[in-house]
């Protein structure tokens, strides 16, 4: 066997993306440079990790095991890079993490702190909804999740952040009948505790608004297009410049947790386990700090 590095992290690109091109343009290389060094990977094997039918790239099983295998060797070959930067005192390297369009109010001040300590971390923060937050997470693109409720089939290991508290939110102190209520998108967090609450309280209710961001439904709630179940931790301005108004509803406020989570048995990056130590130590302090108003409520 003679295969290098630099065609494992080929191949686990082509893996990723199914497609010599895709993984070209991603790695910056010409098509025909990724075909050599993939040809020149499978020429170590006497049996094929991929085949083309029709025009169509797919993965065998032997190449998929051996993508797991080779996952592994890069991550512990970039586990050794940072244990070198360690010892010179330094954490260089890049966090990535994806959150919850929600986390946004939220997950900022669990990194300013690390980050400051740390000025040679690069940081990729994707906010997007709960959904690709989840595949992100299940394809393992990322080492930590921002999420407040856990996803099924996918087992994870966690850290408790903070409650996720969900009001009924209006624009006037008094709700109105004729009002519609307005959901999050499909497979939204917030969306899924509102459905609950009002499968449990009043039978399935019709869905006659559903906006795709929590912004949008902010938005919407202050120009009185109707009434929606909100997380309480993106209103503190609204609250107190009176644009929004908590309403009084049975069994509110809704309560879950935001939590930091990443795949059980991952072997987090020297990176990834100095932030999470960061959190476990820091974290009363920054709730202190940034969240007193939180608890007011």
């Amino acid at each position: 066997m003679n295969y290098t590095i630099h065609q494992l992290q080929i191949f686990l690109k082509v893996v990723q993306k199914l497609s010599i091109t895709k993984a070209s343009e991603e790695l910056f290389m010409t098509q025909p440079a990724v075909s050599i060094q993939l040809k020149n990977l499978q020429d170590q094997f006497d049996i094929p990790l991929t085949e083309v039918i029709g025009r169509q790239l797919y993965v065998t099983d032997f190449g998929r095991e051996i993508a797991t295998i080779a996952q592994r060797i890069i991550e512990e070959l970039e586990n050794i890079n940072y244990k070198t930067i360690q010892y010179k005192g330094i954490l260089n390297g890049k966090l990535v993490i994806s959150s919850a369009s929600t986390g946004k109010y939220l997950i900022p001040y669990f990194l300013s702190g690390f980050l400051n300590k740390n000025s040679g971390i690069d940081l990729v923060l994707d906010v997007t909804n709960r959904s690709k937050v989840i595949e992100s997470l299940k394809n393992n693109l990322i080492e930590f999740a921002l999420v407040s409720q856990l996803p099924e089939k996918l087992n994870v290991e966690e850290e408790s952040l903070v409650e996720n508290k969900l009001y009924l939110i209006g624009n006037e102190k008094e709700r109105m009948k004729n009002k519609s209520l307005i959901y999050r998108e499909d497979g939204s967090a917030t969306r899924m505790a509102m459905e609950k609450y009002f499968d449990d309280k009043r039978g399935k209710q019709r869905k006659q608004i559903e906006l795709s961001t929590n912004e949008a439904v902010k938005q919407a709630v202050i120009a009185g297009l109707g009434y929606s179940i909100m997380p309480l931790i993106g209103l503190q301005n609204e609250l107190l410049q009176k644009q929004l108004f908590i309403l009084p509803a049975k069994n509110t406020p809704i309560v879950t947790q935001w939590r930091l989570i990443w795949l059980k048995g991952k072997k987090l990056s020297p990176i990834g386990k100095a932030f999470l130590d960061f959190v476990r130590s820091e974290k009363q302090t920054i709730l202190k700090n940034n969240f007193d108003w939180y608890n007011q409520y």
